[in-house]
């Protein structure tokens, strides 16, 4: 497909709306996954530590 113009290219041939948020949400699931595996490897390291846990290596 062809665009004349930049405009063009960012209206999608009238798709704009749906290939746009298309982009935007797989943009945040990206950027969310890292942070989301973070918290919970921090909430299993610190349940880890309570007192009464197994003795295992989680490192």
């Amino acid at each position: 497909m062809n665009w004349g113009s930049a405009g063009e290219f960012f209206a999608m041939g009238g798709y704009a709306l749906y290939v746009w948020s298309a982009y935007a949400v797989c943009l945040a699931a990206m950027l969310a996954e890292p942070a989301l595996a973070r918290a919970h490897r921090r909430r299993a390291l610190r349940d880890a530590r309570r007192p009464g846990a197994p003795q295992e290596s989680f490192e």
